[in-house]
């Protein structure tokens, strides 16, 4: 379910986006954070099948088409929550890292395996 407040007006891909972001941004292995606390993401994950694994969770690939879209990432950028080197890499601000999407629980799984 989309948040309450959505100060900054993203559309609904744009919010899956940004939730998919700030669960890569908190991985090591496909994020690295700068000394102001911005967390610029390098890997992105790879779908096999109908989902692909963040963390330990699950998402469904069909929900991260963003990742993958230079218009959402520029939107982002746009809002102030992001700023973009396309197709290598997207640096979460302290805004957007910060943004309640209210949709990781909808977004991300646990895994079984």
């Amino acid at each position: 379910m989309p948040p309450k407040s959505n100060p900054s007006k993203l559309n609904p891909l744009q919010l899956r986006t940004l939730t998919l972001l700030q669960g890569l941004a908190s991985l090591p292995d496909s994020a690295s954070r700068s000394q102001g606390g911005e967390v610029t993401v390098t890997r992105f994950p790879a779908a096999h099948g109908d989902h692909f694994h963040l963390g330990d969770a699950v998402v469904a690939a069909k929900d991260a088409s963003g990742l993958y879209n230079e218009a959402v990432w520029n939107a982002l950028a746009r809002k102030g929550l992001a700023r973009t080197d396309w197709p290598r890499s997207i640096t979460l601000t302290l805004d957007g890292l910060a943004y309640d999407t209210g949709l990781a629980g909808e977004l991300f799984h646990r895994s079984p395996h």
